[in-house]
């Protein structure tokens, strides 16, 4: 099983030609709402990958809980786990450009109340064989007491450093497996990476200090790996990006989900590489979770 300790969250989307510049004001050609939240949007990718979840969090006692709980009660997700508190359910306040591009705003809300004592317990209910999900939405003194707890249970723990803030590259250094995209990755590393080659010299060193599974995404031009003294390259597809919201989130509940389901690393690299090119083409983080039959078929 699959256990998600992180962030639910109401999306609030609106399309325009092209994102704003700092003060300026542009049409919207589109606006919709959406669940999501990078901790609910990862269960939902690791269920519709094909792994039992269960999601740990909490929403508020307001109109957007309910919505925002939709799709994952849909797909089986456990919800047990999950704390209703006064506080408003989070949300997101999306921009998407014509290019797919996006910006986004987010407002804790609930999450922000996720706490130690919930974290513990979600690691109690736990077995060795489980691997445990973290993003940084909800408080760092949660993420650091969930990956002190599965460490001391021998718990394998994936994190995904993102959104990127000043403890991201020391929580990261707890993990088993570290997923970041190219900027949080030079956070991780503690400086800049020129180019591809130069890349591959500090994944190759980072990886003999620690001995951790490390991910770096790198978008259209896919992804790169060192796992056990291997290095792994994967493409996603070729596509013309509809929303790139939730493409990350799809990644990494599919690469967990592959590995739980027990693929090797290489071929659950380029699963979730897939996964994550389909999940641009739909408007939405949660809807444009692709099911595993439509990327299993384009392995």
């Amino acid at each position: 099983m699959i256990t998600v300790l992180g962030s639910i969250n109401m999306d609030l989307i609106a399309t325009t030609e092209r994102l704003p510049q700092p003060g300026e004001t542009v049409a919207g050609s589109g606006f919709s709402t959406a669940a999501g939240g990078k901790g609910a949007n990862q269960a939902l990718a690791a269920r519709r990958a094909g792994s039992a979840v269960r999601m740990a969090g909490a929403v508020g006692e307001d109109g957007f809980a309910k919505p925002a709980l939709a799709l994952l009660d849909e797909a089986s997700v456990d919800l047990s786990a999950i704390a209703h508190t006064g506080e408003p359910t989070g949300t997101a306040l999306i921009l998407v450009g014509g290019t797919g591009e996006n910006m986004i705003a987010v407002v804790p809300g609930a999450n922000g109340t996720v706490n130690v004592a919930q974290a513990k317990a979600a690691i109690d209910a736990m077995q060795v064989s489980d691997i445990l999900m973290l993003q940084l939405e909800i408080p760092v003194e949660t993420v650091e007491a969930a990956l002190t707890a599965a460490k001391a249970k021998k718990i394998t723990t994936m994190i995904n450093t993102a959104p990127l803030t000043a403890d991201a590259a020391r929580l990261a250094r707890m993990a088993t497996i570290v997923v970041a995209n190219e900027t949080e990755f030079e956070l991780f590393a503690g400086r800049k990476i020129a180019d591809a080659e130069v890349r591959r010299q500090v994944l190759e060193k980072l990886h003999g200090e620690t001995g951790q599974t490390l991910v770096v995404t790198l978008g259209a031009d896919g992804v790169v790996a060192i796992r056990d003294g291997l290095f792994y390259s994967a493409q996603g597809l070729k596509i013309e990006p509809v929303d790139t919201v939730g493409a990350g989130d799809t990644f990494c509940g599919y690469l967990a989900a592959s590995l739980e389901q027990g693929l090797d690393f290489e071929r659950a690299l380029r699963r979730a590489a897939v996964a994550g090119s389909l999940a641009c083409l739909t408007p939405g983080a949660q809807p444009s979770i692709p099911l595993a039959e439509a990327v299993d078929m384009r392995l």
